[in-house]
């Protein structure tokens, strides 16, 4: 099974279709305990049903093991009277990556008068600033990486932390074993998964009414938290340095440049069929895409099987933070990926200046960047359908005014709606985290809360 989200990652697309109903035949039989749930993810026409059968066949014995060593474990949880409430945040990701860019700004505007921050990290110490300004934002760092899961786990639960959040999921280096002993009274899924971990994990999944309207509620095992504008946090804080020039980074002097830079695995073949039609019909265009060994050729002979010249594929290095920020802002025109949409590669995009055309999905993550762009204001650019998708997209890229208007007013935005609002964004995340230990306190089972209607 795993061979599959090798070769999309790969975007080697030669066998896809008969692949995608390879793994429809597996969760219809119930032999999909083998599959990861991140991969199916991408996989276009999934569910959100299928997506939670997935994560719970791919938990079902780990599940059924973590039982008993919670029973063996035996934690207990007394009232802790009227002390702050603890945040335990867990994740490999305390260093420079996407996730910490997106989190710090949110960990250093915890309110110290309700709140106490502890983090515990199973990451490497890169030794980076990022690191340094992780640990200085939180009450107390603690590096588990050493510890077992179980290890881990009594040592959360000695720390007495109420709400223990898991930034991972099902991605890549996850340990989801420590979750599954449940060694804080609440836990919750936030931010680095897209979708539901199953039953008998997480309590609660952070959301947003875009991203799971509640009348789908059943397609998720967590009740749903949600916060009123996007569940997706982004800081004002990330400096926008100097743009370099066209050719510095590989792009022609003259002509419009369509970028995405997610991943490849995001990448499916129906999206990349419209981005070539949209090659095709803007002269002089070109598609800037992150550049990955594995992916780069294969994409080179997909564009030449669809008529277009493979040099107006421009394929840019992973840079750090800094760089790719100062270098997007030559893009005209973000292009996302379905069903596995932009996550902080669109509110990056927004935020050095850069438009994006998205078209949502049934699932969480194919529904992300439409809930980014509702939140700065933009929700014209959600298209309903992926023929509306390449309307919009070419109608941008053909009509200078108009797409002067979508920067203007992107432009005005930035600063004067929620998305990049850290500090606004913090405190609805608090009173969710409230009322999840009032709830608690009081022997209530977990439940919708928030604003969801």
């Amino acid at each position: 099974m795993d061979s599959f989200g090798r070769k999309r990652g790969m975007c080697e697309w030669s066998d896809l279709v008969a692949d995608d109903l390879a793994l429809g035949a597996a969760l219809a039989d119930g032999i999909g305990h083998r599959l990861s749930p991140f991969h199916l993810l991408s996989v276009p026409g999934m569910t959100p049903h299928q997506q939670r059968a997935c994560s719970e066949l791919w938990t079902r014995d780990r599940r059924s093991a973590a039982r008993a060593a919670r029973s063996a474990l035996d934690f207990s949880f007394p009232e802790r009277g009227s002390r702050k409430i603890r945040l335990g945040y867990l994740s490999n990701d305390f260093q420079e990556h996407a996730t910490a860019h997106l989190l710090i700004e949110v960990l250093e505007a915890h309110a110290r008068d309700d709140f106490e921050v502890f983090a515990y990290s199973f990451g490497a110490d890169d030794g980076l600033p990022m690191r340094r300004r992780l640990a200085a934002a939180c009450d107390r760092f603690v590096d588990i990486s050493d510890l077992s899961d179980s290890a881990a786990a009594e040592l959360i639960h000695a720390d007495g932390v109420d709400i223990l959040l898991d930034l991972k999921g099902f991605t890549a280096r996850a340990r989801t074993g420590i979750v599954l002993l449940r060694p804080a009274p609440v836990i919750v899924n936030y931010l680095g998964y897209p979708g539901t971990m199953g039953a008998d994990i997480c309590d609660y999944l952070v959301t947003d009414r875009f991203l799971t309207p509640a009348d789908r509620a059943q397609d998720y095992a967590e009740a749903l938290a949600y916060m009123p504008h996007t569940y997706h946090p982004h800081g004002r804080g990330t400096p926008l340095a100097r743009r370099p020039a066209r050719h510095a980074v590989g792009l022609p002097d003259q002509g419009f440049v369509f970028c995405c830079f997610n991943q490849p695995y995001k990448i499916s073949p129906e999206v990349f069929d419209l981005w070539c039609r949209l090659l095709a019909v803007v002269p002089d265009s070109v598609l800037w895409l992150l550049d990955h060994p594995e992916a780069t050729g294969n994409l080179r002979g997909e564009a030449i099987r669809r008529g277009v010249d493979a040099r107006r594929l421009v394929f840019g290095a992973n840079l750090p933070q800094v760089e790719h920020l100062a270098r997007l802002q030559l893009a005209d025109l973000m292009l996302d990926t379905s069903p596995f949409n932009a996550h902080t590669t669109a509110s990056d995009a927004l935020w050095a200046g850069v438009p994006l055309v998205t078209c949502p999905g049934e699932t969480f993550p194919s529904r992300v960047a439409g809930s980014i762009l509702n939140a700065i204001g933009l929700g014209d650019l959600v298209a309903e359908n992926l023929d509306g998708y390449f309307e919009l997209a070419y109608g941008l890229a053909t009509d200078e005014e108009r797409l002067a208007d979508v920067k203007t007013r992107l432009s005005a935005n930035r600063l004067a709606t929620p998305l990049f609002d850290s500090a606004a964004y913090t405190l609805d995340l608090e009173s969710l985290y409230r009322t999840m230990a009032v709830r608690h306190r009081s022997d209530l089972p977990p439940d919708m809360i928030g604003v969801c209607e």
